[in-house]
């Protein structure tokens, strides 16, 4: 299952009831602006592991432990300290605010809610993607093959097998 899949699905369905009862919007409309924001996410991800230093670097970070909490604790996002750690994981990742202002405003226009609600909800969704991204690490152990097609597996968003269509999708939104 991928962290798309992962993220919304049953056992995802704890981020979709926090998110939503933490800006008071319903569940559907939720789970329509984490599936705007996550494809971005994870081709940032995807980027900085392209290089063997990038991929290193990830692997220290999913192995530490330290963001799984957010997978299996969906509450502990709205914590400053987590809203933090979202924010500089949206910095690594995506290298500028003004990708992570698209990255809402594109949110807004599928989901018709307000951008600056995005822009609050995005550091969130971010540290919810990394969690389960660790969370997924730790069950496939340092095994970089398995790490490697978690990576493609994210960025499958239709599910075809290929990442080649789902990406091309990505960058036209920003073009």
């Amino acid at each position: 299952m991928s962290v798309f899949d992962e993220l919304i699905s049953s056992h995802g369905s704890a981020l979709v009831k926090q998110l939503a009862q933490n800006f008071n919007l319903d569940e559907s409309t939720t789970q329509t602006a984490i599936k705007e924001m996550l494809p971005t996410i994870t081709k940032g991800v995807q980027r900085n592991s392209a290089s063997s230093a990038g991929m290193d670097e990830l692997m220290k970070v999913l192995d530490s432990g330290r963001h799984q909490r957010y997978a299996d604790d969906p509450s502990s996002l709205i914590n400053a300290d987590s809203i933090e750690d979202g924010n500089k994981i949206l910095g690594h990742v995506l290298k500028s605010k003004d990708v992570s202002r698209n990255v809402a405003g594109q949110a807004a226009a599928a989901t018709g809610l307000d951008s600056g609600i995005l822009k609050q909800m995005l550091p969130m969704v971010a540290a919810a993607a990394m969690g389960m991204m660790s969370k997924q690490s730790a069950a496939a152990g340092n095994d970089g093959s398995a790490m490697s097609n978690m990576l493609t597996s994210m960025l499958d968003a239709d599910g075809d097998g290929s990442i080649a269509d789902d990406v091309l999708d990505m960058a036209k939104r920003f073009f």
